[in-house]
């Protein structure tokens, strides 16, 4: 239920991550007091997600379909096992528009300047939902330790 969810007081609806799945993570730690193994996995992915991020503005101005799908396949992965939805969703996408894919992963005859624009605005979208995110899980660890 997600109302007894650790998350639920920074995420009430868990609209920004799912509780289930950050609870499968949570279930890792040793100490609930300071969460520290979890807290390791989630910082590391703020981490990777920052250089992941890095990564596309630069496969974007270079217009390198091929390596934006495969970090947003990176990214999607990764934070779907900490339960980021939003994220994982709009990494998806940005993996089928650098394969020349659409939204639902189908091939498509559009141009590469069509798929380098949809990237481009789903990139400024997922910044938003992993900031959003983000926040939710700092708040989380910041009341978890103390």
């Amino acid at each position: 239920m997600q109302n007894s969810s650790p998350l639920s007081p920074f995420d009430r609806d868990g609209e920004n991550v799912d509780h289930a799945t950050f609870e499968q993570v949570l279930e890792m730690d040793d100490d609930e007091e300071d969460r520290e193994f979890s807290r390791g996995i989630v910082f590391g992915f703020f981490e990777q997600a920052g250089n992941t991020f890095a990564g596309m503005d630069k496969a974007l101005k270079a217009k390198d379909l091929a390596e934006l799908s495969s970090l947003g396949h990176f990214l999607k992965g990764s934070s779907a096992t900490l339960g980021l939805s939003k994220v994982k969703d709009s990494c998806e996408k940005i993996q089928h528009f650098g394969a020349h894919k659409d939204v639902n992963g189908n091939s498509s005859n559009e141009s590469e300047d069509y798929f380098l624009d949809r990237i481009r605005q789903t990139l400024e979208q997922v910044r938003r939902e992993y900031s959003v995110a983000e926040g939710v899980l700092r708040r989380f660890y910041d009341g978890a330790g103390q």
